[in-house]
């Protein structure tokens, strides 16, 4: 049996409910919102893999956890994504950090050692972002530009990252449903 795999740090209730209630600054907006309890960042996604290659994705992920210190994240806008193209998304945007950018850059590393495709970014800086919302393309196009509502707020939210998790991901009509596969402290082996 195959799985939709990804690896994320997903975030804690309180930030999560914060970051919902947005959404109603938007609510005539076309878009798809995320489920609250869906709200995470990705860190890796991997695909359609075997139940073999999961378990090997698990023990990677633990040792790479266990070779970072928790750090903080801070959230500091909310905006259209990606940024530079034309809006897709809604989204929550933090500030860069070298701790999460460390974190990444191991993990993909050591995930890419599996297909031979190491791409070796040496720890730089990343920035984290949270997808709020999927826009309705057709809906969203059809508005004239001053038309559309501006989506740039200020926000100040921050927490603590204490974990990362593999994550599957299973496509259903009303949205994704996620289910945790594996929870994997960090800096188990700094103590």
């Amino acid at each position: 049996m195959n799985h939709r795999v990804f690896i994320a740090i997903n975030l804690p209730e309180n930030i999560k409910n914060k970051i919902s209630d947005y959404e109603k600054e938007w609510y005539d907006m076309p878009c798809r919102w995320t489920k609250r309890e869906n709200l995470h960042i990705t860190l890796a996604f991997l695909g359609s893999l075997t139940d073999e290659d999961v378990l090997e994705v698990c023990n990677i992920a633990k040792e790479v956890a266990a070779k970072h210190a928790p750090f903080i994240i801070e959230l500091n806008k909310i905006l259209y994504g990606p940024p530079g193209k034309p809006p897709r998304m809604i989204w929550v945007e933090g500030k860069e950090s070298e701790d999460l950018g460390k974190l990444q850059t191991d993990l993909e590393n050591s995930i890419n050692k599996l297909s031979a495709e190491s791409e070796n970014k040496k720890g730089q800086p990343y920035s984290p972002h949270i997808t709020l919302g999927r826009l309705k393309q057709w809906e969203f196009q059809k508005l004239e530009l001053e038309e559309r509502p501006e989506v740039n707020e200020d926000i100040s939210l921050n927490f603590q990252v204490k974990s990362l998790e593999v994550m599957e991901s299973e496509l259903k009509k009303k949205g994704p449903e996620y289910a945790i596969l594996e929870s994997l402290p960090l800096g188990s082996d700094k103590i």
